[in-house]
C-alpha cells in the first residue's frame, strides 16, 4: 500500500464513510457517490463494482445497503491495496471483497476471482471516459488508466457486466453526458434504460448521465427529470446535499 505521507484519508457522506486515496493521481469525487445512491440493492444479493479504484462507490453502497456483498475489481494493485484498507477501516471487510483484476481478463480470471458468469445481481461501474483523440491526457499514469477510453471501451465494460449479471440484473453506469449515443449503442443485451442527466447548475447542459439498464429486458428507455448540483449562486442544490452528504439514494425507476 502507498505510504502515509503520500495518501490522504477523506470523510465523504457527512463522515459516514472515510476512505484513504492517493495525494495526486486518481481520486474520487461526486461521480462515485453519485453512481453508489443510483445502484438499487438490496440485502442478501453480491454487487460488483468495476473499475473500482480505492472503492468509493462500491463502499458507499455496501455501507448504505446492510447485508450485500460487493465484489471490488481494480487493475491498479496500489489502489487494490488502499480498498482492501478501506473495507476494513469501515467496518465492511466481512461484506467487501478485493480482486486484483482486469475488466479485459478472461472469464478463467474472474471466475477464479469468485466471479462466475450470472454470479451478480448487479454492477456498478464509472468506466473510463477521457476520448484521448479530442482530450488531453494526463502526464499520470495512474490518471490516463482511470480517465482515458473510448466507445469501444465502454462497449467492453458493458460485454463484461452482462456476463457478470445474472438473469433480469441491473447495472448502473455514470458517463459523460455527450457519449449517451455510446452508451445507447453499446447496450445491446440490455434494456429498460433509465437515464438520469446530471447538469452542473441551471440553464446549463448536462455535464453526466447516469444510466440503469436491466439485463434482457425489452422494456423501452426512460428519460428521467435531471439532477442539479449547484442552485444559480454557486451554491451545492438541496437536491445534491440530499444525495451527497444525506446519503439519500438516487434510484433510477420509470
Amino acid at each position: 500500500m502507498l505510504a502515509d505521507a503520500d495518501t490522504t484519508e477523506d470523510a465523504v457522506l457527512h463522515g459516514r464513510l472515510v476512505l484513504r486515496q492517493p495525494r495526486r493521481g486518481h481520486r474520487f469525487g461526486h461521480d462515485a457517490i453519485l453512481l453508489a445512491a443510483a445502484t438499487d440493492a438490496r440485502a442478501g444479493e453480491r454487487a460488483c463494482e468495476l473499475g473500482a479504484g480505492v472503492g468509493a462507490a462500491g463502499l458507499a453502497l455496501a455501507q448504505r445497503v446492510e447485508g450485500l456483498a460487493v465484489t471490488l475489481v481494480e487493475v491498479d494493485e496500489a489502489l487494490a491495496q488502499l480498498a482492501r484498507h478501506n473495507a476494513a477501516r469501515n467496518g465492511l471487510a466481512q461484506r467487501v471483497m478485493v480482486a486484483t483484476l482486469d475488466v479485459m481478463a478472461s472469464a478463467r480470471a474472474f471466475a477464479e476471482a469468485g466471479l462466475a458468469a450470472g454470479s451478480c445481481a448487479r454492477v456498478l461501474m464509472n468506466p473510463p471516459f477521457n476520448d484521448a483523440a479530442r482530450q488531453n491526457a494526463s502526464p499520470d499514469a495512474q490518471r490516463r488508466l482511470a480517465h482515458l477510453g473510448s466507445a469501444e471501451t465502454l462497449r467492453a465494460w458493458l460485454d463484461r457486466a452482462a456476463f457478470l449479471l445474472g438473469a433480469t440484473g441491473t447495472l448502473t453506469l455514470i458517463w459523460r453526458a455527450d457519449g449517451l449515443a455510446d452508451v445507447l449503442a453499446a447496450s445491446a443485451g440490455f434494456g429498460g434504460l433509465v437515464v438520469l442527466p446530471v447538469f452542473p447548475r441551471p440553464g446549463a447542459a448536462a455535464i453526466r448521465i447516469i444510466v440503469a439498464a436491466t439485463k434482457g429486458s425489452r422494456a423501452p428507455l426512460t428519460l428521467m427529470p435531471g439532477l442539479t448540483l449547484n442552485d444559480a449562486d454557486g451554491k451545492p442544490s438541496a437536491a445534491a446535499e440530499a444525495v451527497l452528504r444525506g446519503g439519500v439514494p438516487l434510484l433510477l425507476k420509470p
